[in-house]
């Protein structure tokens, strides 16, 4: 994965990420682009990364580390949190029809649509959204495809999560197919 370029088909959003000073008054910490995007530049996906908590509940302190410099997973930390914009662009479809690796992750996943609409497929069903359109993904092995004319941007909020020990069973190949890193890690 590349750092996202000026010259790129992408557009980093806005983050505004708000904290204290040492005498408790709220002030706005940062306020620009966010400072991590990458890009799959083959596969037209780009993963702008807003934010992400070690822990829940997350520890408020008055400024913390830029949390997004860690590392590019798919799934948030143990029992954290993670917050991303996907950028899908239209045309880069494999030649089973998806634009993403088909993947399963140990969480609860909140993909709120922004712009465009995109594909999401599942084993056997599949579901196109739209702007406004909330999928709450549970854990399911599932792929994405951008089958528009048009960039589909996508918030996704992710929260750790724990397979009940009935389900883990009935999964194909049980929990060892879980995505535990990035889009294109072993």
């Amino acid at each position: 994965m590349s750092e996202t370029r000026a010259a790129s088909r992408f557009s980093r959003p806005r983050r505004v990420v708000t904290g204290h000073t040492p005498e408790g008054v709220s002030v706005v910490l940062s306020d620009g682009p966010v400072p991590v995007s990458r890009e799959l530049s083959d596969d037209g996906v780009a993963f702008h990364e807003v934010w992400s908590t070690r822990a829940t509940p997350a520890l408020l302190i008055a400024a913390e580390p830029e949390p997004t410099e860690r590392d590019l997973t798919v799934p948030p930390p143990e029992r954290g949190t993670r917050i991303r914009i996907n950028e899908f662009l239209p045309g880069h479809l494999d030649e089973h029809g998806r634009q993403s690796p088909v993947h399963r992750t140990a969480s609860v996943d909140y993909g709120i649509v922004l712009t465009g609409e995109i594909t999401l497929l599942l084993d056997d069903a599949e579901v196109t959204l739209h702007p406004g359109d909330i999928v709450v993904q549970r854990g399911t092995v599932h792929a994405w495809a951008n089958r528009g004319d048009t960039t589909a941007r996508v918030a996704f909020i992710l929260v750790d999560g724990e397979f009940s020990a009935e389900l883990a069973q009935t999964l194909p190949g049980g929990l060892e197919g879980l995505m535990r890193h990035g889009p294109r890690d072993a």
